[in-house]
């Protein structure tokens, strides 16, 4: 019954940071704060839930796939990120949202240069 309170608890955490992660990259005005965010909150998520998960597990074997779950994401999601950010500074029309046509602020690519 206390195994059962505290995996709902982990769980419960774990969903709030992906819920966070989510705000974050609705919210954050640049492509690097939002991978921080989204990436930072997200991964914290993830182990939050696998831990809360592994209290439930009936087996070793389980244990090992749920650490090998949360071990991969967590090396796609830092090379997904390392390759959307070096995207977002070589491309300067990365950097914007896709419904996004205003200039950003402190851009040096002007507007008639971006409509090429």
């Amino acid at each position: 019954m206390l195994v059962d309170g505290i995996t709902c608890a982990l769980i419960g955490a774990g969903l709030l940071f992906f819920w966070a992660g989510t705000a974050g990259i609705i919210r954050f005005p640049d492509t690097h704060s939002r991978l921080h965010a989204l990436t930072k909150a997200d991964n914290v998520g993830l182990g939050l839930l696998i831990v809360g998960l592994a209290l439930q597990a009936p087996d070793w074997l389980t244990l090992g796939k749920l650490a090998m779950v949360w071990a991969l994401t967590l090396v796609a999601a830092g090379t997904t990120a390392q390759l959307v950010a070096r995207a977002a500074i070589t491309k300067p029309a990365a950097r914007r949202g896709p419904a996004s046509t205003a200039a950003i602020p402190g851009d040096t690519v002007r507007s008639k240069d971006r409509a090429s």
